[in-house]
C-alpha cells in the first residue's frame, strides 16, 4: 500500500512535495486544522503538523526526523491587518480564517502577553471583511494580499512579532509519521523530503514567469522561501517550548 501524506497548499509547503509523485507516494490537499485528525483517524501516514496539534499525537506518532517548516524572518505567511494600532485593538473583532486553530492561538499569545491587548473578539472570516476591526490573513491567502488590504492600513507580520518578543524563530509545523510505519517506507519518504527540496529550489532559480496564483514574480517567490527553515535546530526546539509555556499561560489564565 501507497504511504499516503497530508499536503498543505501553500507555497511555503511546496518544496516537501516536489518528489513525491515519483516515488509512489500519494499526497491529500488538508487544512492544516484536519491534519491531526487525520493522522489519528488513520487517513495519512505523516504530515505537518501543526505545533498546537502536536500534543494530540503523543501515542503513536513521532516527528519525522527534524522535518518542520519555520519562519526566521519576515515572511508574510500570517499577518494581522488592522484599522488601528495593534495597542489600540482592546475590545475589538477580529476575522480568523478556520484554516488553522494555531494562526488563532498565536494571535491570542500576541496580543494578550505581549501587547497587553484583552478582550478581542475572534469572529468567523466567512463574514464582511469591513465589518470587522481587524482581519488575520495566513498561508497563500496572506502571500497574495501582502501589499496591504485598502481600509486596513496596519500591518504586522505575526511571525516578525514573535521572533521581535522572543528572540526566536516561529515554528509553524511539525512533520509527524506513524511510528508502525515499515523502516523502508520511512526511509523513502524522509529522502523525498530532502531531494524535494533540493530540487524544488533548483527549479525555482530557473524560475522566469510569474505565479499568477499568488500574484508573485520570481524575486517575491525566492524572498519568502528564504524566510523559511525546514529543519529543527537547537533555536527551533526552543521556540517550541517557550510557545507551549505561553500556550499553558493562556490556557491556566481562561484566556484561549
Amino acid at each position: 500500500m501507497a504511504t499516503t501524506v497530508a499536503r498543505i497548499p501553500y507555497l511555503g509547503c511546496e518544496p516537501f512535495y516536489y518528489d513525491m509523485e515519483r516515488r509512489g507516494i500519494e499526497v491529500r490537499n488538508i487544512a492544516p486544522a484536519m491534519i491531526a485528525s487525520a493522522l489519528l483517524n488513520g487517513e495519512v501516514d505523516s504530515g505537518p503538523v501543526p505545533i498546537t496539534d502536536c500534543v494530540l499525537l503523543n501515542e503513536g506518532f513521532q516527528p519525522l526526523s527534524g522535518f518542520c517548516i519555520t519562519a526566521v524572518s519576515h515572511s508574510g505567511a500570517i499577518v494581522l491587518h488592522s484599522k488601528a494600532p495593534i495597542a489600540d485593538l482592546r475590545g475589538s473583532s477580529i476575522s480568523i480564517p478556520d484554516e488553522s486553530s494555531q494562526d488563532r492561538t498565536l494571535l491570542r499569545m500576541l496580543l494578550t502577553l505581549k501587547h497587553g491587548v484583552d478582550p478581542v473578539y475572534f469572529l468567523d472570516s466567512q463574514d464582511s471583511e469591513q465589518s470587522h476591526d481587524a482581519l488575520l490573513l495566513a498561508g497563500n491567502q496572506a502571500l497574495r494580499r501582502r501589499r496591504g488590504v485598502r481600509g486596513f492600513p496596519h500591518r504586522y507580520d505575526l511571525a516578525e512579532e514573535w521572533r521581535e518578543w522572543t528572540g526566536l524563530p516561529l515554528v509553524f509545523f511539525r512533520w509527524m509519521v506513524r511510528t508502525g510505519m515499515e523502516r523502508p517506507d520511512a526511509a523513502i519518504l524522509e529522502d523525498a523530503l530532502f531531494v524535494g527540496q533540493e530540487d524544488w529550489l533548483d527549479n525555482l532559480y530557473r524560475m522566469s514567469g510569474p505565479r499568477d496564483d499568488l500574484l508573485m514574480l520570481p524575486k517575491d517567490v525566492l524572498e519568502h522561501i528564504q524566510s523559511l527553515r525546514f529543519y529543527m535546530g537547537v533555536p527551533e526546539q526552543k521556540a517550541i517550548d517557550l510557545f507551549n509555556q505561553h500556550l499553558e499561560s493562556l490556557e491556566l489564565n481562561g484566556k484561549l
